[in-house]
């Protein structure tokens, strides 16, 4: 193979277009339900199947979510933005247009920021985010030869958000998916689920000599809704470009599909032009008008953003810069963690450590995010500060957390339940210490003999008499001051 796989000599140019489905509970243009999951066909009304005679009537919620997805990249939010019916045939597609917007979209000119390869901050350009409706969505499986059509999508709204040519690499275009989906989800406007299909993308990958100006032809990889396929379906992609390219061929511009059971992508369609549509002004739908008053309402309820977040955190709290930026990677996460601090008082430390440690491993273990956690905040509060007023260890909270995670109730009950107190009377613990040295004289002659590693020894013996309940800062000090005398 060629040089492919290092793109040594080769600039990759990558833009995105993501499709972000927006949180309404009714339809773009009508008033059918968005609800995920329903029975197929049972979700689209005349209005969505474009039966004759039926006008579509704009849903403000989609605007303000366009206008907030605006002001919070920077952009440019349109006082005046003007929907056009974009023309094509395809089975899932109803009335034989879809309505978007072209030449005059609610949103340009934004940015956003990613941390490229050396660690330096990297600005994307958003070239603009446009309103549209979905499409249907064709059915294949368990039909045989046969296709089946689920309109219950038909009239979904959608936020396209059209990257400029700016990402360099697969990863860049994944740190940059990244940063987009959190951000539609901090706002809330978009549930971001990449399962269900509300947070795809299409990226358009082409590559050039290293130095030269003129963008390479260009491939449209269609439809990539994970993470993980949309660095495998660029990287491939990139390496089928620059191998046709070296081997005396060319590039043609096309629509491909990424097949993640072949780990291949393959050609869809030759890829068409903004004329191939024949985009026209929607003669239904006036165009849309917003005022600066209005712009100016939807900023003051626009949430704080992560970055802000993931700096207050470090200021207000202390926090290390990568657990603040853990901590703030979603909404959910960061309200969690603050409602733990909150409750506990200055433990915020602890409450990161236990937030982003085991209460995040238990998560993954069992594939739930933070709103489906089994210890609500309160609880979790409860435990950290258990730990903070040494009423248990480091080491029994462990203990403590799996018999909440469990269901077996709040901290302090099971601290009781199971006589788990931490032993801080310094009387009791010497009893034990005592007992331990007489026991060991081998090892305490050694331990005098300057092999000072002995002291986990003895540090393990009490532990292991007190069943692990003895405060060890106590246990480590008293053990040096006898052993030392």
């Amino acid at each position: 193979m060629s040089a492919a796989g290092s793109n040594s000599g080769w600039e990759v140019v990558i833009g995105l277009e993501i499709h972000a489905q927006l949180a309404t509970t009714s339809k773009i243009f009508s008033a059918s339900s968005t609800a995920y999951g329903a029975e197929p066909n049972t979700q689209a009304n005349l209005v969505d199947l474009g039966y004759p005679g039926v006008l579509p009537v704009l849903n403000k919620e989609v605007v303000r979510m366009a206008a907030l997805f605006g002001l919070a990249v920077n952009a440019t939010v349109a006082r005046r933005s003007v929907f056009a019916r974009k023309n094509y045939f395809y089975p899932d597609l109803p009335k034989g247009y879809q309505i978007s917007q072209l030449e005059l979209p609610i949103v340009e000119h934004g940015e956003m920021f990613i941390t490229d390869a050396d660690g330096n901050e990297k600005r994307i350009g958003i070239t603009r985010a446009h309103l549209e409706e979905d499409a249907g969505k064709s059915i294949h499986e368990g039909l045989d030869t046969s296709s089946g059509i689920d309109l219950n999508r038909a009239g979904t709204p959608l936020l396209e958000i059209v990257s400029e040519p700016d990402l360099r690499s697969a990863k860049e275009a994944v740190a940059y998916l990244k940063k987009i989906h959190t951000i539609v989800r901090y706002l809330g406007i978009s549930d971001g689920n990449m399962q269900e299909g509300s947070f795809r993308c299409d990226a358009n990958v082409s590559v050039r000599p290293m130095g030269q100006e003129e963008l390479g032809t260009r491939a449209e990889l269609k439809n990539l809704n994970s993470f993980r396929f949309i660095e495998k379906a660029i990287n491939l992609e990139v390496e089928r470009q620059i191998d046709r390219i070296e081997d005396g061929g060319t590039v043609v511009q096309e629509t491909r599909l990424y097949d993640s059971d072949k780990d291949e992508t393959r050609s869809m369609r030759s890829k068409e032009e903004a004329n191939d549509y024949r985009y026209f002004p929607d003669p239904d739908l006036l165009p849309v008008e917003i005022s600066d008053e209005y712009i100016e309402a939807v900023r003051e309820s626009m949430p704080e953003l992560p970055v802000a977040k993931q700096s207050r955190f470090v200021d207000e709290y202390g926090l290390k810069i990568d657990d603040a930026e853990i901590l703030t990677a979603s909404r959910a996460l960061a309200d969690y963690y603050e409602a733990v601090v909150e409750a506990t008082g200055a433990t915020a430390q602890i409450a990161a450590n236990w937030v982003i440690g085991d209460l995040a491993g238990a998560l993954n273990r069992e594939g739930k995010d933070i709103g489906e956690s089994n210890i609500s905040a309160a609880d979790l509060a409860g435990l950290v500060s258990r730990i903070h007023d040494n009423t248990i260890s480091g080491k029994i909270a462990k203990q403590v957390f799996e018999a909440m995670w469990d269901g077996e109730g709040p901290a302090d009950e099971i601290i009781a339940a199971k006589g788990l107190k931490q032993i801080t009377d310094s009387s009791a613990i010497e009893a034990v210490v005592d007992t331990v040295i007489a026991d060991n004289p081998e090892q305490v002659a050694e331990y005098k003999a300057g092999k000072d590693k002995l002291i986990g020894f003895f540090v393990g013996k009490v532990m292991q008499e007190t069943k692990g309940q003895a405060n060890p800062g106590q246990v480590n000090q008293i053990l040096k001051d006898k052993l030392s005398s």
